[in-house]
């Protein structure tokens, strides 16, 4: 039985000893970790070649739903880029106050988390830590708010692949997901505002500021919840940040002259933000039933039959991820950056023929990533039908038993560090958390919430995103004492989430 756990858990032992030990990306460890994963279920675990065949087809629908979002997410982010916005965002949000405190929580909190709802991938930390920098915060500080203040925004930022990786990976809807990842990500919320004010100066900035922090908080996590329950959830993370960037700004400017408040409400801020502006109106737009039955005429979906190994492990037959690719939110932003570019070239911000470097960037930074998603995606979906995720499942259920709520957020947060994405970890391990839950007798969208939120919170210190703050920041070469940083905070966020799950744990 040891030997058998042992083989089922290979590919996943394959993945941190190449991305941890070797400090391999993704795009070289995912490839080594689908393969292990093919010839042990084909070898042990009695998964012959049409099984192996159908579940990568199966696999490929599940890449294709994910790299939808994560591809035009990012290509909405380069048009905005491209056309000046995120310079007037970085150029405009520090001159709303000269408290320290407040700087650090409205541009390393509020601020980075509205970029995480806009662009993720790193864009955050790769933003703000120059400017903080520039405002006189030590690098190394100015490289670990950002990073901290947008952890508990991940899930749902990045126009919310990470929860479509989610629903992917365990076939859940976002009836189902959407609360209990939300509950837990905005107590998550107010955990960073605490953090980033004590990195910025130390428990008297926390006390100074709690009220702030308090009503910051309620705002993001509070717009975040209520965005994702009713089904708006691919905006969700981005709303949370427009709430805390608005309510920051009315707390800041309270007081000012009107002179003063034009100066900030000026016609360059509302260019950068037309772009959101019409990508929140499609996402309200498609919500209407009208128009869904309008957009539901394209669906790509495939009908699976029953599939059964040598051992016995069946998968039951029907539909794989099933895509509506005209009402999807890969088509939503790729809609909007359509609309953005028009605005900006009318405006001006944009040089004629300037798509052509936004998409040569697009495709340069998402290819190699997407081919990482694709072999990690596809080594989940093998194991899962060989058996090997159940078997890992019941392994893990008998060893920790009832305390298994405790571990679970870490076991998201490993699959973030390990692979460097939120969506990745959710990949790998959402079902293998799916299945354990119900083995235990345990809440699966309570031990799926705490498993997204550890991914979320365990991402920003994966050595991958390190990188891109220590680059900007200035710090190149050392990312260890950026990490060492961090992983005190780190870890007291995810005790907070071990507490919540254990709270939640039947529900």
């Amino acid at each position: 039985m040891t030997a058998n756990w042992l083989l089922a858990a290979a590919p996943m032992l394959i993945i941190l000893l190449f991305m941890i030990g070797l400090r391999w990306g993704a795009v070289r460890a995912g490839p080594a970790a689908w393969l292990a994963a093919v010839l042990i279920a084909n070898l042990a675990f009695g998964a012959s070649p049409r099984l192996l065949a159908l579940a990568q087809v199966k696999a490929l629908l599940l890449t294709l739903d994910v790299l939808l979002i994560v591809w035009n997410a990012f290509l909405l982010y380069r048009v905005t880029d491209a056309g000046g916005a995120i310079g007037v965002f970085a150029e405009w949000v520090p001159k709303l106050t000269q408290d320290r405190g407040m700087q650090a929580l409205l541009i390393g909190w509020a601020f980075a988390s509205f970029l995480q709802g806009v662009g993720g991938f790193g864009v955050p930390t790769a933003v703000i830590a120059p400017l903080l920098i520039g405002l006189g915060f030590q690098p190394i500080v100015a490289v670990a708010l950002p990073s901290l203040g947008n952890s508990w925004s991940v899930t749902f930022g990045s126009l919310a692949s990470s929860f479509q990786a989610l629903q992917s990976a365990t076939n859940l809807s976002w009836e189902v997901l959407a609360s209990p990842a939300a509950i837990f990500l905005g107590g998550a919320c107010l955990v960073c505002g605490m953090v980033v004010a004590h990195l910025a100066d130390g428990w008297r900035s926390v006390r100074e500021n709690l009220g702030l922090i308090v009503i910051l908080a309620i705002a993001m996590g509070g717009f975040q919840y209520l965005l994702a329950v009713n089904g708006i959830w691919s905006i969700a993370g981005l709303g949370g940040g427009i709430a805390g960037l608005g309510v920051g700004m009315l707390f800041v400017l309270r007081g000012r002259s009107a002179a003063e408040r034009r100066e900030f409400l000026n016609r360059r801020l509302g260019l950068a933000l037309s772009g959101y502006a019409a990508l929140v109106l499609l996402t309200l737009l498609v919500q209407l039933p009208w128009v869904i039955q309008r957009l539901d005429g394209i669906v790509l979906r495939v009908h699976f039959p029953a599939l059964t190994t040598g051992l016995g492990y069946t998968t039951p037959a029907g539909y794989g991820r099933q895509i509506y690719l005209l009402r999807h939110a890969g088509s939503i932003l790729a809609y909007s950056s359509a609309i953005t570019y028009l605005l900006y070239r009318r405006a001006g911000a944009l040089a004629p023929g300037a798509w052509r470097d936004i998409l040569g960037s697009t495709v340069r930074r998402m290819l190699p990533s997407s081919l990482g998603i694709l072999t990690l995606v596809s080594m989940a979906v093998i194991m899962a039908h060989a058996g090997m995720t159940d078997l890992l499942a019941t392994g893990i259920a008998s060893a920790v038993g009832t305390a298994f709520p405790l571990v679970s957020s870490w076991i998201g947060a490993l699959g973030a560090f390990m692979t460097g994405s939120n969506t990745n970890s959710n990949v790998v391990f959402a079902q293998l958390q799916m299945r354990t839950a119900q083995l235990l007798g345990l809440s699966v969208p309570f031990i799926l919430a705490a498993q997204t939120a550890g991914g979320a919170l365990g991402s920003v210190i994966a050595p991958a995103k390190i990188i891109v703050g220590t680059a900007t920041g200035g710090l190149s070469g050392q990312e260890g004492k950026v990490l060492r940083r961090m992983l005190p905070y780190t870890v007291i966020l995810l005790g907070t989430m071990s507490l919540l799950a254990s709270i939640f744990r039947h529900g």
